[in-house]
């Protein structure tokens, strides 16, 4: 895939790949501290054929990550992970991302999860034409719930 730029100037968005590992497991950590997923699961993602893994970079450096797998039996793909570094969020890359990972997992239906009271990520979710669809309660570790939403694409 061809790198393209996102909004902010000098920042690519590329596949991702297992060399990414040490830097999306940090990236992971600040974003979603006692959240993050285990090194694992990240690997997973990154090598795992049905998952569209992208990083957004700046300067050499991972600022942003997406990962997304198709479920053909559900008839709908999940976002399974989004986020920006601190320092460039709001810029327009988490929605660049998203966009992007939408288009390569070619679903019409798309859903994902976010703790509820994340109202920056459901501000743009909502922008993106997501719904709530659902609500998991106590889905996170400190039992607050999760909404699930989803994007009907066509």
């Amino acid at each position: 895939m061809d790198a393209i730029s996102a909004p902010v100037a000098g920042v690519k968005i590329v596949q991702a790949s297992w060399r990414d590992l040490k830097s999306l497991v940090a990236l992971e950590k600040i974003c979603f501290g006692r959240d993050a997923w285990p090194w694992m699961d990240i690997l997973a993602a990154l090598t795992f054929p049905e998952m569209v893994h992208l990083i957004a970079t700046a300067s050499g450096q991972i600022v942003g990550f997406v990962a997304g797998d198709r479920r053909g039996r559900e008839g709908l793909a999940w976002i399974s992970t989004l986020s920006v570094h601190p320092d460039f969020r709001r810029l327009g890359i988490g929605r660049e991302l998203l966009q992007r990972a939408e288009e390569e997992l070619g679903m019409d239906r798309i859903r994902l999860t976010l703790r509820a009271s994340n109202r920056a990520a459901f501000d743009l979710y909502r922008q993106l034409n997501y719904q709530i669809v659902d609500i998991w309660r106590n889905y996170y570790r400190d039992k607050e719930d999760g909404l699930v939403m989803e994007k009907v694409r066509r």
